[in-house]
């Protein structure tokens, strides 16, 4: 039924830790249990670790033999062997029972190094790794002239194959991310898209020529996260053309070095009946992996600066489209003590925390950064009434030395403001700013919910009520001072009457609106539009899956429009996602941002609906929402194996099939037609489950393959 051989393991969130020092003493070891039938779990394991590969070889794990431990759990098992020593390379491996007390074989051996120094916390990352592209179009424009186009923009060089050089010389390479005409880059793209000319030397006795390429004032400052020495300089490009060389090339001359974190492009995969969402998947998926270059999450190319809200849809989207978790957790801890200066994103940093142990079930960093964590919720901001500001004189110089920032704050709403506008318009939709903030209000509410899910994860009862009870506290206030009864509407803030998308949409993502206001809020944001920036998108398409308008959700998806993914594709010919919709919509935007990439993680989490309902994906939920397809296939990476869903749908039936991966259990929700009774035939069995809220939920469904058909009577 499974193949038991086959195994996927982790030390401390790597795969292979073998060129990163792990620090920690007592490291934390993962695997992918594999059922051998279905419904199936692990009931024990043991492990090896030794200090040779001969001895491993021998199943002697001089350094530590756990024994036949009985124990279901499969994730961040703790080393507890011999002191490890510093510097030094260690080998383990696994082997399992199944439920029913057969063993398997034991895993493929794996190694691991330890820093030179332990005891320290860190979080180790993986190196960045080189890939070499070979060009989809050649064309010779000239005598020594050449053009290639290399398919999709990359952080990257170039690499010249010359053959053999016999006398010194030089000539120009142009590398851009866009076109003037079919086979010239565009010398001023304008914005932030780039564009370099590198003169380029040629030696004697040279046969391979790697372009270097200059570093760039604005991005390498010091804010800016710098290129590993060992990596060099690149920069974001597609095209590369090629001129006054004095030598012949041709279609295999020029290869692209592209740089990133290691990616397995075969962790995730989507396909759907709508090939507009297809490009829309592929688009975001490729920019997630593109925009890896530095080993941490940055804003783009312009500044190479990591910001906690392009971090966060960064993070949430990595955990769709590949098994990583070490990057997205550095990212996370550098901000902690690198902030930066909008109010909301400060409380992004709760958020991101949360993110990083819902999806890999480890506390060790929330553990360690608990104290930070509390103060990034801007509890030291708040009024009598909950609600809090940043101009009411309670930024003392503690509560920014509590969270690590040496500046101003500032509330943002959405970026960038009318002034980095053509026009003047802005992505906030008009909205008015003032003293106490919707937008600001409904992210310390959402800060505050899962400060108070992290505190009772460590077992802090006591704070978990009193973060609890402050976010009960701020959600009566919006309720009570920041919504127009009359109207139906949430408005901006405490000193205007105007109601804009976002002052609605995040109150509605963050589960702040109470039923019976729900549906003048829905109806409300629908009328707007897609009205805010790409950040903004993120929580626009959280809003409308959670008030089950999934058919809109959809609609702004695929729309032609240019305030959408496909015009991206279609008419801008990105293929990285831009900072911004068009240029129009932020005159200095570059094409290379992750943080416009939410459907990276809306289409696995929302439309098809999987999500972790306990940490470490112990349990989840699907709960897809796929008005308006024909039929949905997803492939999604968790840190216990991969998830499998597709459905298809007519007029007379719908069927879900679902693979879920051992020692993990599913609720799986199927849409609930209101002319069928809620029956739901599970593998053959007819199954009468409880019909809420627009679907069949049947709970608790164990590992391995399952199909579930519902007629629509």
């Amino acid at each position: 039924y499974f193949k038991t051989a086959e195994w996927s393991s982790l030390c401390e969130l790597l795969p292979d830790p073998s060129q990163s020092a792990i620090s920690d003493p007592t490291p934390e070891f993962a695997w992918i249990y594999r059922p051998t039938a279905r419904n199936d779990a692990q009931s024990a394991y043991r492990i090896l670790v030794a200090s040779s590969t001969e001895l491993l070889a021998k199943n002697i794990g001089d350094m530590w033999d756990s024994g036949k431990v009985q124990c279901g759990e499969s994730i961040y098992i703790s080393y507890a062997g011999r002191p490890l020593q510093p510097d030094a390379y260690y080998y383990w491996k696994v082997r399992t029972w199944d439920g029913k007390g057969a063993a398997s074989p034991f895993s493929d051996m794996r190694m691991f190094k330890t820093a030179v120094n332990l005891g320290d916390y860190t979080t180790p990352r993986r190196p960045l790794l080189k890939r070499r592209v070979a060009p989809i179009r050649f064309v010779q424009k000239g005598p020594g002239c050449y053009f290639y186009d290399f398919g999709r923009a990359a952080f990257a060089t170039i690499e010249i194959h010359f053959g053999r050089v016999c006398y010194k010389d030089s000539f120009d390479v142009h590398l851009g991310e866009k076109l003037k005409d079919s086979t010239t880059i565009d010398r001023r793209p304008g914005a932030s898209i780039r564009y370099r000319k590198i003169r380029t030397a040629l030696e004697p006795g040279a046969q391979d020529v790697l372009v270097v390429i200059p570093p760039d004032r604005r991005n390498t400052g010091p804010n800016a996260i710098r290129m590993p020495q060992e990596i060099g300089e690149v920069m974001p490009f597609r095209y590369a053309e090629i001129e006054n060389c004095p030598l012949d090339l041709d279609a295999t001359s020029v290869t692209m070095i592209a740089v990133n974190t290691p990616f397995d492009d075969d962790a995730a995969s989507f396909e759907c009946s709508n090939p507009v969402l297809n490009d829309v998947w592929e688009l975001c998926k490729y920019t997630i992996k593109a925009t890896s270059f530095c080993g941490v999450y940055v804003d783009g190319d312009r500044e190479r600066i990591p910001y906690e809200a392009d971090a966060y849809i960064n993070q949430l989207g990595h955990y769709c489209v590949d098994r990583e978790y070490a990057m997205a957790r550095y990212s996370h801890e550098y901000l902690i003590s690198h902030p930066t200066w909008p109010t909301e994103w400060i409380m992004h940093s709760v958020l991101m925390a949360w993110a990083d142990f819902l999806y890999t079930g480890d506390a060790s960093s929330i553990e360690h950064y608990y104290e930070d964590l509390k103060a990034k919720t801007l509890l030291a901001l708040a009024r009598d009434d909950g609600l809090i500001s940043t101009k009411t004189g309670r930024v003392t110089k503690d509560v920014l030395r509590s969270i690590h920032f040496d500046g101003k704050l500032k509330d943002i709403v959405d970026w960038p403001p009318g002034s980095f506008t053509f026009g003047g318009v802005g992505e906030r939709d008009g909205y008015r700013m003032g003293r106490v903030n919707t937008v600001v209000n409904a992210f310390h509410y959402r800060a505050l919910s899962l400060m108070s899910r992290i505190a009772l994860a460590l077992h802090k009862k006591a704070d978990a009520d009193r973060f609890q009870c402050q976010a009960e506290k701020v959600k009566r206030a919006i309720n009570e001072k920041l919504f127009d009864v009359d109207r139906g509407v949430y408005i901006d803030c405490e000193d205007s009457t105007h109601a804009s998308l976002h002052a609605n949409m995040f109150p509605l993502a963050f589960g702040i609106v109470p039923q019976g206001r729900r549906e003048s809020v829905v109806q409300f944001i629908k009328s707007r539009g897609m009205a805010c920036s790409v950040y903004g998108a993120q929580y626009l398409l959280e809003a409308l899956y959670d008030a089950g308008e999934a058919d809109y959700a959809l609609e702004l998806m695929t729309a032609r429009n240019d305030r959408s993914w496909p015009h991206m594709i279609y008419d801008v010919g990105a293929t990285i996602t831009p900072e911004a919709w068009d240029k129009k919509y932020k005159r200095n935007l570059d094409w290379n941002h992750a943080w416009g990439a939410a459907p990276a993680n809306i289409i696995p989490r929302r439309l098809m609906g999987v999500q972790p309902l306990q940490t470490g994906f112990r349990s989840l939920q699907i709960k897809p929402q796929p008005r308006g397809l024909e039929w949905g296939e997803l492939k999604l990476p968790t840190i216990r194996g991969t998830v499998e869903v597709s459905f298809r749908q007519s007029d007379a039936m719908f069927e879900l099939a679902v693979h879920l991966p051992g020692n993990t259990t599913g609720d799986i929700f199927v849409p609930f037609f209101e002319n069928e009774k809620p029956i739901v035939n599970v593998n053959g069995v007819n199954v009468r489950g409880a019909a809420t809220d627009g679907f069949i939920c049947i709970k608790n469904v164990g590992a391995g393959k399952h199909r579930f058909r519902v007629a629509k009577q």
